[in-house]
């Protein structure tokens, strides 16, 4: 398995098919297969409208149309069918319209704008879909933010009813938050009070790090179900600005005009389709064009390969670029990393170690390598290396042990060598196979290894490696462009192991069966505890700090016991807690 010769997928490869025999294997309860393609087309939450210079998002949920059976979405709330469509959207408007400066999210229902997660999918779904619905929806709001930070595409709310928990964690993720001053539309944070759960999607610590909300006005905001209204929502800096409803539109449009003026986005640039991703999926095999993910279910591993660029997809022109579209190997290759992340992450619960190979050549990524670096300002290069960091971001905060391969024949250098970088732990093997069919292995650093694509923590993964040490970083890209061989990549502390072609399987393969035998929890904790050194960002404290926080509290009979506070919503009886502090 790991370290095998693999091939690469055949070109024949199409499409979109579940093979029959596929079938994951989860520790907890089944829950239904979670696809997170989708297309405007098939959206049943969201419009999407484009004018001009502004879009705008507006959430209409349809309450029959949960993606777990015996659900209602009432009063636009929301499980993790339409975050997936909200991710997608997104995605859509920074690849697919460049001339979109300003993003407006409101609702289509009147008076309510969102109620936030469904309670009853929360009180239902398995402890893990609830933790990875969570996971997924902090990393949407994140996207928005990010948008709005390096695409130059702000997101604005127009908040049009009530919005509580979730709703308002969204409004949150926007840059500016306007609020309809009607008397009795109110944001709140009632999950405490109510549910005996936290605000979990980044709410906490957008309040107080984002908007500067004072800690002992959050602290009465989380505490009361009913929430603020009006004047002490803008005094208290809970929203921006507030408007009449017969004027809301008339108040956002020209908020969204004058941010869309500040912008720098082509308006007369043509964006690029994000055409359906091919991908088959078998009983242990996923394949996409550019990537195959294989799975051994003993050893509770999966090693997603990386097949490198070619004469057709690695492009070296922009204008090259424009024709090929999503077919650009480094945006297909994210956007197949991304798919597979995200479907690991929900359909194959128990795979708990992701090991990456890499297989092509070093020139084909050296030219993808110079156009991306040479041409940043461009706002499709742009976009494709913001998406390569928020993937590896996702990559990082999923719960599962990274380990890296370095072989004869892998192409990890620059953009691509991030995933080595990532990894808990990096094996390089000395030297070359004895038959020389393949090259020895060699890794590269390029300029695009020294900030381009920061960690939750802020600072570039280099950075993070040698914390007490920034002058060996100054000597790592000093290195820049020269091609590394596992003595000096051990020398220089960027891989953890160089075993020889006589040790190289069996050091793998005692890696793996002892990952395989700890503890999924508690190597959860450790992992999460050491990849992320340093400062703090809004981040790190949601993925670290609250994330954990709220993964214990789902578990507390206070919260989903028989008479916790989750379970019994709605159900006229009454909450009984655990008195004891913990």
């Amino acid at each position: 398995m790991a370290g095998g010769r693999s091939a690469f997928p055949q070109s024949g490869d199409t499409t979109v098919e579940i093979s029959d025999n596929y079938q994951p294997k989860m520790s907890e309860p089944r829950e239904p297969f979670v696809d997170f393609r989708t297309h405007p087309a098939s959206y049943r939450h969201w419009t999407l409208a484009v004018d001009g210079r502004v879009a705008t998002l507006k959430m209409d949920v349809q309450e029959d149309a949960a993606l777990m059976q015996g659900g209602e979405l009432k009063l636009n709330s929301y499980d993790l069918g339409v975050d997936i469509e909200l991710y997608d959207a997104v995605q859509r408007l920074r690849f697919e319209h460049p001339e979109v400066a300003a993003v407006v999210i409101t609702s289509a229902k009147p008076q309510i704008f969102c109620a936030g997660a469904n309670i009853g999918m929360l009180r239902n779904a398995s402890h893990g879909h609830k933790v990875n619905f969570c996971k997924f929806t902090n990393e949407t709001r994140n996207c928005i933010e990010d948008a709005t930070e390096h695409s130059r595409q702000t997101y604005i709310c127009a908040i049009n009813g009530a919005a509580s928990g979730g709703g308002y964690e969204l409004a949150l993720a926007c840059d500016e938050i306007i609020l309809v001053d009607d008397g009795s539309t109110a944001v709140s944070f009632p999950e405490l009070p109510l549910l005996a759960v936290l605000p979990g999607t980044g709410g906490l610590t957008r309040l107080v790090d984002k908007r500067h909300v004072r800690r002992d006005r959050a602290d009465f905001f989380c505490t009361t179900s009913e929430g603020l209204r009006g004047q002490r929502a803008l005094e208290w800096n809970l929203v921006d600005a507030l408007a009449a409803r017969s004027r809301l539109a008339e108040v956002v449009l020209a908020r969204a005009l004058k941010r869309a003026a500040q912008s720098d986005r082509p308006a007369e640039a043509v964006g690029v389709a994000l055409t359906p991703l091919r991908r088959v999926i078998e009983a242990d095999r996923i394949r996409y064009d550019v990537l195959t993910v294989d799975i051994d279910r003993d050893l509770a591993a999966a090693t997603l390969t990386i097949h490198g660029p070619n004469p057709a997809n690695g492009c070296q022109t922009l204008e090259a670029v424009r024709h090929t579209g999503a077919s650009w190997w480094p945006l297909a290759m994210t956007r197949a990393l991304d798919d597979a992340i995200l479907h690991m992450r929900l359909n194959e619960g128990d795979i708990g170690t992701w090991v990456f190979r890499s297989e092509g050549e070093h020139a084909s990524i050296e030219a993808v390598e110079t156009l991306l670096a040479g041409r940043a300002e461009d706002w499709l290069v742009r976009e494709v290396l913001l998406y390569w960091k928020r993937t590896l971001k996702r990559l990082e905060v999923s719960s599962r042990s990274l380990i890296a391969l370095v072989e004869p024949g892998s192409c990890f250098q620059g953009f691509l060598l991030e995933l080595v970088l990532a990894a808990d732990r990096v094996y390089m093997l000395d030297g070359g196979y004895e038959d020389g069919a393949l090259p020895p292995a060699v890794i590269r650093l390029s300029s695009l290894n020294f900030g381009h694509f920061p960690a939750v923590n802020g600072l570039a993964r280099l950075r993070s490696r040698f914390l007490s040490d920034p002058e060996h970083v100054d000597h790592l890209r000093a290195l820049s462009g020269r091609y590394i061989d596992a003595r000096e990549a051990e020398a220089l502390g960027l891989v953890t192991f160089i075993p020889d072609e006589i040790d190289w399987q069996d050091e793998v393969r005692l890696a793996l069966e002892e990952r395989r035998s700890f503890s999924p929890d508690a190597l959860t904790g450790m992992e999460a505890s050491l990849r992320f050194g340093g400062p703090e960002t809004i981040e790190s404290k949601i993925f670290g700090r609250l994330s954990a926080w709220q993964n214990w509290i789902f578990q507390r009979p206070n919260a989903v016991g028989e008479h916790g506070a989750l379970t019994v919503y709605g159900s006229g009886r009454k909450s009984s807690f655990d008195r004891g502090r913990v």
